[in-house]
């Protein structure tokens, strides 16, 4: 429990917030345990979205707090250039539990800088300039991340005043909304599959470095891809010589049921990205995992480029222990769980005809809104303004005591508990989530 929690005045004054919208004023948290966090009037609140899809093993794990004070007793930070125990130990676990295809890791500090080391290596591996990525994805918002990231309202902000290159988006295989004209999921698999082989021989194989995607989308719609479409990227990316590259900030470390929520699909990817849920967000740290030949190439050729926080020795002592709290019980509960939690959402979808369907594998879910005459949404962010009804129901749901997410664009909710939360908080959860979507539409 915190002491001496900060007088939000102050910080409210001098203190930007991250997605800042100034017509919202935000939680102020000042505790947490479990599944919970409580604000500094004192009120609890069901952490349904672990604060940004980060907050694994829950708050206040023990264990993880331990490890990382044991660190900072030891040696606070060592050169990014350095080696340090931490993190040879975080690199082992890592390949461990990781896709088989991979060896070696390059550590980061966010997963927007992860995924930036993912293309510069891809790039530089390949000698192609071009990455390849879905649209409506989300891989970060700096410049490098955001170029690649296929949701307009991200990609617009950061190119109002300058434009990034070497981005190429395809269309995903979206189960609603889809642009395919599939009536079967083999259908859509087959679809998805043939317009992404008609996008690179349209591009030219020989200037894509590699194909960046979720294998469960994040924040833009927790779609997971029809049977047989990774299988068909898998062999398009053999087939012309392209990296496939794993984009698992959110999917990874349990979400979505398996270590990684490429190993759900089967497929091995040649490089995978990480944060997150690495340190279940106890610390700042991120990474890139890879093939041993492409660290191979890396080592024989230098790299000039770092950060100074990446691998920071307390974030790795941290992802130690987490990793560890995940074997032990986690992501076994979200394997028990998962059903528990489809079920309860899927009653949202029978008992509201403003729910037009609910997706997603493992802890990581999707609730899409649209008007049930139509079939499109009520307000769609992007071309309408004024008030939008799927942001009063998550502003719903916070009074009711649940935190929840509006995706991206915010004409769905997104549900992603801690790993550790029970069948009874789930159903408390979409209760509350059932009474708010009834007290707004």
């Amino acid at each position: 429990m915190l002491d001496n929690p900060t007088e939000t005045d102050t910080e409210t004054a001098s203190h930007i917030p991250h997605w800042y919208d100034p017509s919202s004023t935000g939680l102020t948290i000042t505790d947490g345990q479990g599944t919970r966090v409580v604000d500094d009037e004192g009120e609890e609140y069901l952490d349904f979205v672990s604060q940004l899809y980060c907050v694994n093993a829950g708050h206040g794990n023990r264990a993880i707090v331990d490890a990382m004070k044991e660190q900072l007793e030891r040696i606070q930070y060592v050169s990014s250039a350095k080696q340090t125990p931490a993190r040879t130990e975080l690199s082992e676990r890592l390949a461990a539990v990781g896709p088989n295809s991979l060896s070696d890791v390059m550590f980061s500090v966010s997963g927007s800088e992860a995924n930036e080391l993912a293309m510069t290596v891809a790039r530089k591996y390949a000698d192609a300039p071009k990455i390849l990525s879905r649209w409506r994805s989300y891989h970060g918002s700096t410049y490098g991340a955001g170029s690649v990231t296929g949701d307009p309202e991200t990609r617009s902000s950061l190119e109002s005043h300058a434009s990034a290159t070497g981005a190429v988006k395809f269309l995903p295989p979206m189960s609603y909304g889809s642009p395919f004209n599939a009536e079967t999921p083999a259908e859509l698999a087959d679809a998805a599959a043939d317009h992404l082989e008609f996008v690179i021989r349209n591009e030219g194989p020989e200037t894509i470095a590699g194909i960046l995607t979720e294998p469960i989308a994040g924040s833009s719609g927790a779609y997971t891809a029809p049977p047989g479409y990774f299988e068909r990227v898998r062999e398009l990316c053999d087939r012309y010589d392209i990296l496939l590259i794993a984009d698992e900030v959110i999917t990874g470390f349990g979400r979505c049921g398996d270590w990684f929520g490429i190993q759900t699909e089967g497929v091995q990817p040649d490089v995978l990205t990480f944060a997150k849920g690495v340190t279940s967000a106890y610390a700042p740290l991120a990474g890139v995992m890879m093939r041993p030949d492409i660290a191979a190439h890396v080592r024989s050729d230098g790299f000039d480029l770092g950060q100074t926080f990446g691998g920071h020795p307390v974030g790795c002592a941290a992802g130690v222990a987490a990793i560890a709290e995940y074997d032990d019980g986690l992501i076994e509960n979200v394997r028990a769980t998962e059903d528990a939690f489809v079920d309860h959402l899927s009653m949202l979808e029978r008992d509201h005809d403003v729910v037009a369907d609910v997706r997603g594998r493992g802890f990581l879910h999707a609730v899409e809104f649209a008007d049930p005459d139509t079939g499109e949404p009520f307000h769609d962010p992007r071309v309408d303004d004024g008030p939008n009804p799927v942001v009063d129901v998550v502003d719903a749901a916070s009074d009711r005591g649940v935190l929840v997410g509006a995706g991206r664009p915010a004409t769905q909710l997104i549900l992603s508990p801690p790993l550790c939360a029970t069948t009874d908080e789930i159903d408390t959860a979409v209760q509350s989530l059932d009474a708010a979507i009834d007290a707004v539409f």
